[in-house]
């Protein structure tokens, strides 16, 4: 008489939990440290090589920070958690007072046209932090994921725009949605593109140095 051998039970698959390791608070530290320091410096590039001389290299200035850069940077370098934490940092020292956004910082600050383009960097800074590491490095995977990060930025501060003009809690001042739309997206992005790829270029150097 032929006894079945009892079938063996696979072992409930437990889900991944959230862990946040000292790399991640390392690299989130690195990353507020840039994007306070990426805040105050104008994005320039170099002019042609002709232009050159030997006592100068003329600049041209972006119209941007290298603000969103550092999002990004961090985001390419350091992952997704180490991105975020950095970001929420970032928003919770302006909120407190402390002057490291574009002009000044303090609660009343939420009242600015562009704060919802700070409240972006949180998302921003997740997904392309999310993105860069779904595949082995590579300068066109890098490129997408700072471009994912600075749509979302431009799309969660456009709509800030528009529900604050709607519901009235955003200080517009002189200007028009329309204008501050042009101000706060519009003018700003040729430069922001320049420097998002500038930091996929530097992301994938930095990358392949450090062997990760």
């Amino acid at each position: 008489m032929m006894t079945r051998t009892p079938s063996r039970q696979r072992p409930p698959v437990r889900p991944k939990r959230f862990r946040i390791t000292l790399t991640d608070m390392l690299w989130a530290l690195i990353g507020l440290m840039l994007t306070i320091g990426g805040t105050l410096l104008r994005a320039t590039i170099a002019g042609a090589p002709w232009a050159w001389t030997p006592q100068a290299v003329p600049l041209h200035f972006l119209g941007t920070s290298y603000q969103i850069g550092a999002v990004l940077l961090i985001g390419c370098l350091g992952g997704k958690n180490a991105a975020v934490m950095s970001q929420i940092a970032y928003l919770a020292l302006g909120l407190a007072g402390f002057p490291v956004f574009s002009q000044g910082g303090g609660i009343q600050y939420m009242s600015s046209p562009g704060f919802g383009y700070l409240l972006g960097f949180v998302p921003a800074a997740w997904i392309c932090g999310y993105l860069a590491f779904r595949v082995p490095p590579r300068l066109e995977s890098l490129a997408f994921s700072g471009l994912c990060g600075v749509v979302v930025i431009h799309a969660i501060g456009i709509l800030y725009l528009i529900f604050g003009s709607i519901f009235r809690w955003i200080n517009f001042g002189e200007q028009s949605l329309w204008q501050a739309f042009l101000s706060y997206s519009v003018n700003l992005l040729p430069g922001q593109m320049a420097v998002t790829c500038s930091v996929a270029v530097l992301a994938f150097v930095l990358r392949r140095v450090m062997f990760y």
